[in-house]
């Protein structure tokens, strides 16, 4: 895909509120989840200010931005990891399935266990690849008897591309194995509990280009199953792998757009500056 924006800037109409400016006509359109005027300090600082997204079932949404503009933020705003930061203070709305996930009768762990989450550093257990996949399941009551469990770790290792490669050394240590496959082992243990939104945080950037590439295939093969939400410093990744783009600056959503005409044809200026390279 080019990712060169047109020379000529054509505003675009202005979308509904969490709308994208436009719609990718080949992507599955129901809603996954629902913000409305999503705003987060950090103490005195605020970070994140009256966002605005829908984001889509079965679709992969990148988000991009300069570094410090609030993608990692708002993103761990979906499955409330902000509240493990003693100083972080959120008002507005993050809705799935018409329920709040701020409220306080949310199950927070339940929430995690639909909302997975892959890091930008792969972090498999100090335990075997079988545990590494077994672990969660197991203490969330999904399997219980050893042929459920061989099982499960054998469809959640094939999903993540992984089988093939570690089948005959379940029991060696997850952090045995090379950097991509380890990132492909915490995107097994992520799917192992049968979430529906995955979240990456750049997980392809402590990786090299092979491993990359393979990460990038993966992740389109998932979105058939999941919808998958990821942060990327990457442009030419966002254009390869994503559906919908939504572009952060200074703790604000400046644009959303399916990802062709993000790259092609932005609507806003800041966001052409931005993919055009020229400031980041």
């Amino acid at each position: 895909m080019n990712i060169q924006a047109a020379s000529q800037h054509t505003p675009q109409p202005t979308p509904n509120v969490g709308q994208p400016v436009s719609r990718n006509n080949h992507a599955n359109h129901e809603l996954s989840i629902r913000v409305r005027d999503l705003n987060l300090w950090y103490g005195e600082t605020q970070a994140l200010k009256s966002l605005n997204i829908d984001i889509f079932q079965r679709n992969i949404t990148a988000l991009i931005g300069p570094s410090g503009c609030g993608k990692s933020t708002f993103l761990r705003c979906l499955n409330r990891m902000n509240d493990l930061i003693p100083s972080v203070r959120i008002k507005g709305l993050v809705e799935m399935d018409g329920r709040d996930v701020n409220a306080a009768k949310m199950d927070e762990v339940a929430l995690r266990r639909r909302v997975g989450m892959v890091f930008q550093k792969p972090n498999p257990f100090p335990k075997s690849i079988y545990d590494n996949v077994v672990y969660a399941p197991r203490m969330h009551d999904l399997v219980s008897r050893k042929p459920e469990q061989d099982e499960l770790v054998e469809k959640a290792l094939r999903d993540a591309g992984l089988w093939e490669e570690v089948k005959d050394k379940l029991d060696q240590p997850g952090t045995s194995l090379s950097g991509g496959q380890q990132q492909r082992l915490c995107i097994a243990r992520a799917i192992a509990v049968q979430p529906d939104v995955i979240l990456m945080d750049e997980p392809t950037s402590a990786l090299d280009p092979i491993s990359t590439a393979t990460i990038e295939d993966l992740m389109d093969r998932l979105k058939e199953k999941f919808t998958i939400i990821t942060v990327t410093h990457n442009m030419q990744q966002a254009a390869r792998v994503a559906d919908y783009t939504a572009f952060f600056h200074l703790g604000e959503i400046i644009e959303y757009n399916d990802t062709k005409t993000m790259f092609a044809n932005p609507a806003t200026k800041k966001a052409e500056d931005y993919i055009t390279g020229r400031y980041g």
